[in-house]
């Protein structure tokens, strides 16, 4: 559990430091500035869909009281 958190922060923030090395140059690479924005972006889906969901938590205790 604790490695799959350990690669989603890695793949944040790496995603980050390549969107910002495409970007430095004065000469932009689209193509590298694309590939960090889409790292940068499967590491924010992956650690999102590890929380719960607000709706799905007060239905399960709604089901619990009854």
């Amino acid at each position: 559990m604790k490695k799959s958190k350990l690669v989603n922060y890695f793949l944040v923030i790496t995603g980050c430091f390549v969107a910002i090395y495409a970007q430095a140059d004065k000469k932009q690479n689209v193509i590298i500035l694309i590939v960090g924005i889409v790292i940068l972006m499967l590491g924010i889906f992956r650690i999102a869909s590890t929380i719960p969901s607000k709706h799905e938590k007060d239905t399960n205790e709604n089901d619990n009281e009854q």
